[in-house]
């Protein structure tokens, strides 16, 4: 299971086979169902996950018990409650499994003792922390600037990947979007597609 993240932090971040082997004395390998909790609402998230097959939601629960979807995460990506990894607070947000999958969990103490020890590490994961942060900013602006066409054009060249694979009520949610009007738009896309080829 180690290959997947060893392959990623090559590619991203240039670690030696020495500096691999230090991350994968701390990783540890999870399996979990679809439809199980990695993280609950109330939990302290004290570790990060690397995902190595299947797919994941990080969600809140509003007061009406309407699920607001936060982000997702698929192969080679990271997932935690970011805040309250790095707070030490407890999480006011769910993290579940929309699939059957393989995870490498690292506690949070050991995450930061290879940032201190690893400068490539380190290095790779503020690059992340940057995009992290870029990608949260483009996303307050679109809920707040774009149509509902527009936002549901972002997302499918953005996350082509991760359209195909989660339900269309959580893409809704991700976008601010109720599922009628979702179901709209989507059907002026099909439409406006079919008319264009």
């Amino acid at each position: 299971m180690f290959t997947a993240l060893a392959t990623y932090l090559v590619e991203k971040g240039g670690l030696t086979s020495d500096e691999l082997r230090q991350v994968e004395e701390v990783a540890v390998p999870k399996k979990i169902r679809k439809r199980q909790y990695l993280l609950q609402e109330g939990d302290v998230s004290h570790h990060i996950g690397f995902v190595v097959k299947g797919c994941f939601r990080l969600y809140g629960v509003g007061k009406n018990g309407e699920e607001y979807s936060m982000r997702f995460a698929i192969e080679n990506w990271w997932i935690s409650d970011f805040d309250s990894f790095q707070s030490g607070l407890p999480s006011k947000y769910n993290i579940d499994a929309l699939e059957d999958g393989e995870l490498l969990m690292i506690r949070k103490e050991k995450f930061e003792g290879l940032k201190e020890s690893i400068p490539h590490f380190k290095k790779l994961i503020e690059k992340l922390t940057a995009k992290n942060y870029e990608a949260h900013q483009n996303r307050i602006l679109s809920n707040i600037s774009e149509t509902a066409e527009e936002k549901y054009d972002n997302f499918i060249k953005t996350y082509p990947q991760i359209y195909e694979r989660i339900p269309l009520h959580m893409v809704a949610s991700f976008l601010g979007l109720s599922r009628e009007t979702l179901s709209r738009v989507r059907q002026q896309h099909t439409k406006k597609r079919t008319n264009n080829s």
